[in-house]
């Protein structure tokens, strides 16, 4: 196995020798990993960093912290500096107190002798330390739970019913022959250039009406049926041969059931590219989340978040990660049904 990934790794253009192209397509895949992946990696990083060593300046890419030292005689540990001496030696001592520009410090092994230095002499001792209390003091201050189940539900039901819908009006689209179909396919196409801004009103004053503020089906039902998801399922459905419906419209099986027991099960490529999007989209919705729901009870994890920017101060290290948990479910959706993603969308096009 190892030895056909540095195969696979290490391949090149020229059987012996690296080329301009070898070189500079490898340069090429580094760079685009990280772009994509270093915002990532920085995030998961960052989100085990204390407050303080988030906002230090420059910053860091592994979470340091203040090394500390346990003194006789002091109760709470000691922060670590290691300190120039007048010798050119340099000693690694613990701060007591600061006063002014002047440092109080001791020898954490002979703490008895205190030393009095300026404080442009030491350089912090920084060691990597890995900040879970953000993970854990966050829960106290942040209902995860709650905000969890609203967000499995309005991503799952949204899914479940965009999937419906959808599927629905590519199959009369693509399988019916009727006056106006294309013309009824173009209208739903054209949607896609109308801005959220321009309906976002509308679509609200509509909810209102129905009673669907701080209601999760005011969320749910307004972004259900959607122009991508009818586009690549009637591109997909296109491709399924008539005669199978046909044959099935001779063995006396109705409508219903041609769709759903030949239809659907031929278009699963194209229903499970649709279902990753769907859920990624409903579970990184935050604008319109955060205009329907005001009460704390009904917030998605992407609205809770929010709580979490107050007035006058961010808490970043919290924010960072409640961040990191909210992507583990969408991750693992994605990571699941992947290999779908290339197979749905390049067999949506094969037959116009």
């Amino acid at each position: 196995m190892t030895g056909a990934v540095r195969t696979f790794l290490t391949r090149r253009q020229g059987r012996r020798r690296w080329t301009v192209a070898d070189v500079l397509s490898y340069a090429y895949l580094a760079a685009g990993v990280l772009v994509m992946f270093g915002p990532v990696a920085w995030l998961v990083l960052s989100s085990f960093k204390t407050e303080a060593n988030l906002m230090q300046f420059p910053p860091t890419l592994l979470p340091l912290a203040q090394a500390t030292a346990q003194v006789e005689g002091h109760a709470a540990p000691l922060p670590l500096f290691d300190v120039a001496m007048e010798d050119d030696s340099v000693r690694r001592l613990a701060q007591v107190r600061r006063v002014g520009l002047m440092a109080q410090m001791v020898d954490p092994a002979d703490p008895t002798e205190v030393l009095q230095v300026r404080i442009d002499q030491r350089t912090q001792v920084r060691q990597l330390r890995l900040a879970t209390e953000n993970f854990t003091e966050a829960f106290s201050r942040f209902n995860f739970a709650t905000y969890l189940r609203n967000s499995v539900v309005v991503t799952v039901a949204a899914t479940v019913i965009t999937l419906v819908i959808n599927s629905m009006a590519a199959f009369a689209l693509s399988k019916y022959r009727f006056r106006g179909r294309n013309v009824i396919f173009l209208i739903i196409i054209s949607t896609l250039m109308i801005p959220l801004s321009v309906i976002l009103v509308p679509v609200f004053l509509v909810i209102t009406q129905v009673g669907w503020v701080n209601n999760l089906w005011g969320v749910i039902i307004p972004g259900a049926a959607t122009p991508t998801g009818v586009f690549l399922l009637r591109q997909y459905m296109l491709t399924i041969p008539d005669e199978l419906l046909d044959s099935g419209r001779i063995d006396g099986a109705s409508e219903w059931r041609i769709y759903w027991q030949i239809v659907l099960p031929l278009a699963a490529p194209a229903l499970a590219v649709l279902a990753i999007f769907s859920v990624m989209w409903r579970w990184n919705d935050f604008l319109w989340p955060l205009i329907v729901l005001t009460r704390s009870e009904f917030f998605t994890l992407q609205v809770g978040l929010n709580a979490f920017q107050g007035e006058l101060q961010i808490r970043w290290h919290y924010v960072l990660a409640m961040t990191v948990l909210t992507l583990l479910p969408i991750t693992l959706v994605f990571s699941v049904l992947q290999r779908f993603i290339t197979t749905g969308i390049a067999s949506t096009g094969v037959k116009g």
